[in-house]
């Protein structure tokens, strides 16, 4: 009885011994193992399913690389527009360096501001101050002329932006916007930063200011507007020759490159064109999400508003965060990150530039807009500025140089009087006349030979 007890004893002690060995093991079979035995290690462990929430479709979408080579080209000309504004905005429209390092954190800039300057030859020129004796720098006439440019096309298309200002307001549900929400997007609309005091007061037939921060239509127009897709619709009807029922409330589908396209996603995609939906500009009872058969009907709307508020930029681009400024104003009650998201055939969302930037996708092509306006080509010539970087600075200085150099001896010639080169300006003179006289008496025998023939 003993020896059988003892025995008894020994195995659970050798079990005991196996059971905290395996629960020593670092492998992830091993961790949940308890005092059931050694043989639990053999079970599969039970994952959890992935996450499909818009942050992990956000991952995990085709991206299109020229539009993301385009956003973060854009970054780089976002930094030096802020930068040029704050050294045009000072007397003498320059600035020290050394001020510069203090406000390149509050500019977004993450090397030294000499660094920098440096990368940028064409726009930024740096010089020593003639009386301090300090490194200064100012922008140079090519910018400068580009930035006038710019704000002269916005002066002369004040008609466009009005028309810009009173479709957006024909797309809110009650005639009404914020105006804090289209000083955010001023740049995108073609706006100028005072266009609360330059703009609104011009045209009182049009806008009034109900509230201090409110603009509405003073008069709300009866005609049908036609949005951006109906003409695109219109266009389709007709050149491709298909059927109305097709056509009457599709969209343009471009898919991105290396896109792929599931089973079943052709046919949903089908259904999802043909399926009726209250247009921006059509002022009827809005569909709820809530009602029976609205959610998808609704979704397209908000689809549809998002498409003709993109049609109405001048880049046909914006940032993502800016629209929910207008939520509200325009009853888009869903998350619209995830509904653009789940069309990438209309909308592309780039994350270059530290920011979430969606793109209308049937308005470019190989990086560019299918259709430029004034106010992008100017913006494009920035853009072409800013990327030329250090090339050609080392013909632009002997060719500056040169030009100065004659410049200031043509003012001392001209201050003295005589130059060393008068005597052979009477010799030219001469050798000129004989030739236009020569030439003259060509011309002038021409006419009698024609008229003895």
């Amino acid at each position: 009885m003993l020896g059988l007890f003892y025995e008894c004893s020994k195995i659970k002690a050798l079990g005991k011994f196996k059971v905290g060995i395996l629960s020593s093991v670092s492998s992830p079979l091993f961790n949940g193992v308890a005092f059931l035995g050694p043989f639990n290690c053999n079970l599969q462990r039970r994952w959890k399913k992935p996450v499909d929430s818009a942050q992990t479709r956000l991952e995990n979408r085709t991206r299109d690389l020229r539009l993301d080579k385009l956003m973060s080209q854009l970054k780089k000309l976002k930094l030096i527009l802020k930068l040029q504004e704050l050294i045009l905005k000072k007397r003498g429209q320059f600035i020290s360096v050394q001020l510069l390092s203090k406000w390149k954190t509050m500019i977004g800039i993450n090397i030294g501001i000499g660094a920098f300057l440096r990368k940028y030859p064409h726009i930024f020129e740096l010089y020593t101050h003639p009386v301090k004796k300090n490194l200064c720098c100012k922008v140079c006439q090519k910018m400068v002329d580009l930035i006038e440019e710019e704000e002269k096309i916005m002066k002369e298309s004040e008609s466009a932006v009005v028309q810009r200002l009173k479709k957006l307001l024909l797309i809110s549900t009650n005639g009404t916007l914020h105006i804090h929400a289209l000083w955010l997007i001023r740049r995108e609309l073609g706006l100028r930063d005072d266009f609360r005091k330059s703009l609104l007061p011009k045209y009182p037939d049009d806008f009034n200011v109900v509230f201090p921060d409110i603009i509405a239509l003073a008069s709300k127009e009866d005609s049908f507007v036609d949005a951006a897709v109906d003409i695109w619709r219109e266009k389709e009807y007709r050149e491709k020759w298909l059927s109305e029922f097709e056509t009457k409330y599709a969209f343009p589908i471009q898919f991105p490159t290396g896109f792929k396209i599931e089973k079943g996603f052709r046919e949903k995609l089908k259904n999802w064109q043909r399926l009726p939906y209250l247009k921006p500009y059509e002022k009827k009872d809005v569909i709820r999400a809530r009602s029976c058969g609205g959610a998808e009907r609704f979704e397209k709307r908000t689809v549809g508003i998002l498409h003709e508020l993109l049609s109405l930029t001048v880049e046909k681009m914006i940032e993502v965060e800016r629209l929910a400024h207008f939520r509200k104003d325009f009853n888009m009650e869903i998350n619209i990150r995830e509904l653009l998201l789940e069309h990438p055939g209309i909308f592309y969302i780039s994350t270059k530039g530290n920011t979430q930037t969606v793109f209308l996708r049937e308005a470019y092509s190989k990086g560019c807009l299918v259709e430029p306006n004034p106010i992008y080509t100017v913006r494009r010539k920035m853009l072409d500025l800013v990327l030329l970087g250090c090339r050609n600075t080392n013909q632009m200085q002997p060719l500056q140089e040169l030009e100065d150099r004659c410049n200031k001896r043509i003012s001392h010639q001209v201050a003295s009087g005589s130059c060393d080169g008068d005597w052979v300006i009477p010799i030219l003179e001469s050798c000129d006349e004989r030739q236009f006289s020569g030439s003259f008496g060509t011309v002038r025998g021409q006419p009698e030979e024609d008229d003895a023939e």
